[in-house]
């Protein structure tokens, strides 16, 4: 007898141990299942760095305003991927074509990355407050710096023609404020209110004035856009060189007198109109006018618009993944 109490007694004890097994157990597992996200990918902060670097000098970002000021806009460019994945192929095409001409007119390079946020490399970019083209000029401001504004003429939407003014402004700007992040955020306010606010906030650096929503950010869109541009793979954007859009080779063709018919002159150069106007957005009309000005008009390689063959052409190494 005293065996099977011993042996009831043992058994007792094993189905109590594992009740209480089972029993927390089971907690576990549901306190798990609730744990277990429910989206098939995660999403992460991107890490917003001590400092940067722009235009050879180094901004500090250690502070609270202009950390959270970074962190927002490269969380903005980092996961609005099909934006930002755009906008580094496009610049394949178009920053061959800026850099020289920035270069040329002793502006610091990073100003390209000004020109990405104003208009997302798109020459034919439009504002709702009527600015055109890569670098945004208002028809005033435009024809102030050079740039011709006509019923068949448009030259805020000549890509090389708007840097050189866009280069006059920012040179201008400079001359005025010794430091290019001022100059940055006078391209968004303008002189005159980036310079009043100065004064009356009594302030040195354009990072510290409380300034509109708008011009706030932009500093710090051109940080992070640089940022990008520089580690894309960091911030999770994975390309090949068959991604990027290749520069197309064109063939400039002087004009002096009026071409009434563009239409007729694409075929002259067995293009179509559309191939003229999308290598030649500054053109408004099927006609152009010249009122006595010289134009160049810019005629693609036939055999270059074809992607036949993959895009090899890598402006920058640092956009692909090895």
């Amino acid at each position: 007898m005293k065996i099977y109490r011993l042996i009831l007694s043992f058994m007792s004890v094993c189905v109590c141990c594992l009740t209480v097994y089972l029993l927390f157990g089971y907690r576990d597992s549901v306190a798990a299942e609730e744990e277990t996200p429910v989206v098939s990918s995660f999403t992460v902060s991107p890490e917003v760095p001590s400092s940067v670097h722009f235009c050879g000098k180094e901004v500090n970002l250690t502070r609270y305003n202009m950390r959270e000021g970074m962190d927002r806009e490269l969380s903005s460019f980092t996961y609005f991927h099909s934006s930002t994945l755009l906008l580094i192929k496009r610049a394949n095409r178009y920053f061959p074509v800026i850099e020289p001409i920035l270069k040329a007119n002793g502006v610091p390079d990073d100003f390209k990355y000004l020109m990405v946020i104003e208009s997302h490399l798109d020459p034919g970019a439009t504002s709702p407050t009527r600015a055109v083209g890569m670098w945004q000029f208002l028809e005033s401001t435009g024809k102030q710096y050079g740039l011709r504004v006509t019923a068949t003429v448009d030259e805020r939407r000549n890509v090389a023609k708007s840097t050189e003014a866009a280069c006059k402004y920012l040179k201008e700007a400079f001359e005025k404020y010794g430091d290019w992040l001022t100059v940055a955020s006078s391209y968004n306010a303008g002189m005159g209110r980036i310079s009043g606010q100065i004064e009356k906030q009594n302030e040195t650096s354009v990072l510290d004035l409380y300034l509109v929503e708008e011009t706030t950010r932009y500093p710090y869109r051109i940080l992070a856009a640089k940022q990008i541009f520089e580690n894309p793979y960091k911030y999770g954007f994975i390309l090949k060189p068959e991604n990027l859009y290749r520069p197309i080779h064109c063939t400039e063709v002087p004009v002096e007198e009026d071409l009434p018919d563009l239409v007729g002159f694409a075929r002259q150069y067995n293009i179509t109109y559309r191939d003229l106007k999308d290598f030649n957005p500054w053109l408004k009309d099927t006609k152009l006018v010249t009122g006595g000005e010289k134009y160049t008009i810019l005629i693609p390689n036939k055999n270059a618009l074809y992607y036949d063959s993959p895009n090899r052409y890598v402006h920058d190494k640092r956009w692909v993944a090895d």
